[in-house]
Parts: structure tokens; C-alpha cells; sequence
């Protein structure tokens, strides 16, 4: 096997662990659903706030040019509320995953307090 696949595997499987013992100390009172729920919405925000970074990299490299040519005077901020949107969408419909690590992590915390 790819040893590529071999590390993304076992990530995932750790991963996967870390959320079923968040969820199971979450199951035996370890943190309040209010907590829960406000942590799961810190990771969402943290993983849009992350995409939103790293796609406005991307469109930086794009550079001031638009669909049709030259891009207006107001390109710039048109552009950085188009890539908030993108990442927002990007994040509600399942992300890259870093919510559920963040979210994993923030519950262990939770826990340790």
C-alpha cells in the first residue's frame, strides 16, 4: 500500500477515535449540549475563517484582472466578499475535516477543565 494512504489512514481512524471518545464523554454529562453546541460552532467559524484565508491566496494570484478584462477600481472588495462566501459555503457543506479535528480537540479541553 501507498505509505501516503497508510498515514491518511491511520489520521483518519485516529480521527474518527478522537470523536467517538468526544462524543461518548459528551454522552456521560462530561460537557453541557450548550457547550457542545458552541464548540461545534467555533470549529465551523474556525474552518471557514481558514478556507476564507487560504482561497483569498488563491485569488491574490489571480491578480486585477476580471472575466472581461480589466477589473474596476472595486474589484478588490468585491473579491474578498466573494471569498468569504465561498469559504462560508465551502465550510456549511462539510469543509476539509478541520472542523471536526478543532471540534475533537475543543471538547477534550472541555473535559480536562
Amino acid at each position: 500500500m501507498n505509505p501516503s494512504l497508510t498515514a491518511f489512514a491511520a489520521t483518519d481512524q485516529s480521527l474518527s477515535t478522537r470523536l467517538e471518545a468526544a462524543r461518548t464523554g459528551l454522552a456521560r454529562g462530561a460537557a453541557s449540549p450548550e457547550a457542545a453546541a458552541r464548540a461545534r460552532e467555533t470549529a465551523n467559524d474556525f474552518e471557514a475563517m481558514m478556507l476564507e484565508e487560504m482561497l483569498g491566496r488563491v485569488f491574490e494570484s489571480v491578480g486585477d484582472t476580471g472575466f472581461f478584462g480589466e477589473a474596476g477600481p472595486g474589484a478588490g472588495m468585491y473579491r474578498s466578499m466573494l471569498v468569504k462566501e465561498y469559504a462560508g459555503m465551502i465550510s456549511e457543506r462539510g469543509g476539509i475535516g478541520l472542523a471536526d479535528q478543532v471540534y475533537a480537540e475543543i471538547l477534550k479541553l472541555q473535559e480536562a477543565a
